[in-house]
C-alpha cells in the first residue's frame, strides 16, 4: 500500500514510462511475435515505446501543473459598476 502511494505522488519519468509502454504493447503484440525475428520485434518496440513515452510524460506533466496551480481571479474594478449605476439613472 505504501508503494502505491509513492508511485502516485512520484512524477512519472520517460524512462518508467517507456518500460511500462514496453510491456503493454509486448503483451498486445505477443501473437505477431512469431512471425518477426525476435531480435527485430524487440528493437522495433523499443522504439515505439521511446517515441509513445515522450509524450506520454509530457501529457503527465502539463496535467500535474494544471492540478497544482489553481486559476487566478481576477478582482473586478469597483468604477466600472459605479459608472454603470449612473449612466443608467441619469437617462430618466
Amino acid at each position: 500500500m505504501i508503494d502505491n502511494q509513492a508511485k502516485a505522488s512520484k512524477k512519472l519519468s520517460k524512462k518508467e514510462a517507456r518500460k511500462i509502454v514496453y510491456e503493454k504493447l509486448a503483451n498486445a503484440l505477443a501473437e505477431y511475435r512469431a512471425g518477426l525475428k525476435e531480435k527485430k520485434f524487440t528493437s522495433n518496440l523499443k522504439k515505439a515505446s521511446k517515441l509513445f513515452a515522450a509524450d506520454i510524460a509530457k501529457a503527465v506533466a502539463k496535467q500535474r501543473q494544471k492540478i497544482q496551480k489553481p486559476a487566478k481571479i481576477k478582482a473586478v474594478k469597483n468604477s466600472s459598476l459605479v459608472h454603470q449605476e449612473n449612466t443608467s439613472g441619469a437617462v430618466v
